[in-house]
């Protein structure tokens, strides 16, 4: 929750304070206005600041803080639909850990190690790529095309690569720390897998700025996290995600809703979300090979050779996808993290950092109507070791003096460690009305204090994923 009179993490430019919604809106920019509610007269004040050349007039009535020419996003009916997709996400992950590995072919996956005999990939970096490499290809197939460099002497060859194994603690950890970045640049965020996600920003941006938008979050998750992800930005969920896909790696892809006809049109129908290898082979038998022409084909042969989805891919080619954005299902877990600018091993900065993000933490969950019964805390250390930390309690709760309490006596530990990173988190969430445990009751009960659960990465007993696969993950483990 932001503070009135303040402006909030997501940093680009239009701020609206919610009262009644319960949450700011944003757009771009630098320049910007912070409202607060003057809850006494029933009216709104406005805090007037001047950033570089401009500077923006009263208004003491609640709406959105624009700047000339940017409409009221209330008074529009396009939707304004992000895409975030991380770019060969396990590879990017492995290289926030091995920096060396930065430009070098990558390949993570499992069966290539000595004596064993199968075992696939599971993703591969673009340089990697470049010689063959295929997510799902069988690992054998991998190394004759690239053999494993650690197998060849550790001879630097441009014909050879490294291999890596699938550390799935480490990279859904990389994944909380990029959908607690997307959190903040969004109303409403669906994760659709560990790294890719849709964010509907109508409320936060504008399309005449959409292009500063998007850029803000490619670079805050540069920034913060250290991998790159390509945006799509479109006025639905189908076009938002091809235009994802249009300018891999590292890309950025704005496809206003005038413009979505002219963007579709030249492209095969294989680009086309959900289209594989079976369903363009048959489009092409039915002389349909780019989305202009499904777009300009008669959907009923289409409803009749592929039924319902036939449909569904006719109304795709032309742009037409009014599927809402949301949430698959209720949160897990609400966390906050912050990141050092280097390792700090001071204790005091950190005990800090602590206590704010238990407070901030705290206050996420009391707005969402939620009570918790798990109490954990994050810490990274040099190069990239993942430690967590948590405890449960007897029943669920809202107390933020405990999450605070909690949280710092399961950071003792890390009082003299380097840590470059910090998380509190609250965990096993409940929704419905009921009555809380009481801080007695927990103090109390069985007379023992809870045990404190231990993760810590890296580790190598992840699993790879199968292409496709959607993983629903809690905001850190």
């Amino acid at each position: 929750m932001v503070e009135a009179g303040r402006l909030p993490p997501c940093d680009t430019g239009l701020w609206h304070w919610p009262h009644s919604t319960g949450r700011w809106r944003r757009g771009l920019l630098s320049d910007r206005r912070a409202l607060r509610p003057d809850n006494h007269r029933g009216r709104w004040l406005t805090d007037t600041t001047r950033e570089g050349n401009v500077q923006y007039t009263r208004d003491e009535s609640p709406g959105m803080a624009r700047l000339p020419g940017v409409d009221d996003p209330s008074e529009r009916d396009e939707r304004i639909v992000l895409h975030v997709d991380a770019d060969c996400f396990y590879a990017a992950c492995e290289r926030l850990r091995e920096p060396a590995l930065e430009g070098e072919p990558v390949v993570v996956g499992m069966g290539y190690e000595p004596g064993e005999t199968s075992g696939a990939v599971a993703t591969a970096s673009y340089e990697a790529r470049a010689h063959g490499i295929e997510s799902a290809q069988a690992i054998s197939t991998a190394i004759d095309l690239l053999p494993n460099r650690a197998e060849t002497g550790g001879a630097e060859t441009n014909e050879t690569g490294y291999y890596r194994p699938v550390d799935m603690e480490f990279y859904k950890s990389v994944s909380a720390d990029v959908s607690s970045i997307l959190a903040d640049c969004a109303d409403v965020v669906r994760k659709v897998s560990i790294d890719e996600s849709y964010l509907d920003v109508t409320d936060r941006t504008a399309w005449e700025v959409a292009d500063g938008f998007g850029r803000h979050v490619k670079d805050r998750i540069r920034r913060e996290v250290g991998v790159t992800v390509s945006v799509g930005v479109g006025p639905s969920m189908s076009v938002a995600k091809i235009a994802s896909d249009f300018d891999k790696p590292d890309g950025l892809t704005v496809v206003p809703p005038a413009e979505v006809m002219t963007f579709l049109k030249p492209l095969s129908v294989s680009l086309l979300h959900g289209v594989g290898p079976v369903t363009a082979r048959e489009l092409r038998e039915m002389g349909i090979k780019t989305a202009g022409e499904l777009a300009a084909a008669d959907p009923g042969p289409l409803i009749e050779r592929f039924g319902e989805r036939g449909r569904e891919l006719y109304d795709q080619a032309r742009g037409e996808d009014d599927r809402p954005v949301t949430p698959k299902g209720r949160p897990k877990s609400f966390s906050r993290e912050s990141a050092f600018g280097e390792a700090v091993e001071a204790t005091e900065p950190k005990l800090e950092a602590v206590s704010r993000l238990a407070a901030a933490v705290a206050d996420r969950a009391r707005q969402e109507g939620a009570l918790y019964r798990t109490i954990g805390i994050k810490a990274v250390t040099p190069p990239f070791a993942v430690n967590t930390r948590a405890q449960s309690l007897s029943g669920p709760v809202d107390d933020p003096e405990l999450v605070e309490r909690i949280a710092l006596s399961l950071f003792e530990e890390f009082h003299s460690a380097p840590v470059r990173k910090l998380g509190v988190r609250v965990a096993n969430l409940e929704f419905a009305a009921g009555d809380q445990t009481s801080l007695e009751g927990w103090e109390q009960s069985s007379g023992a204090k809870p045990t404190a659960e231990e993760t810590a990465t890296p580790s190598t007993d992840g699993t790879p994923n199968s292409q496709g696969e959607q993983y629903d993950l809690t905001d850190f483990l």
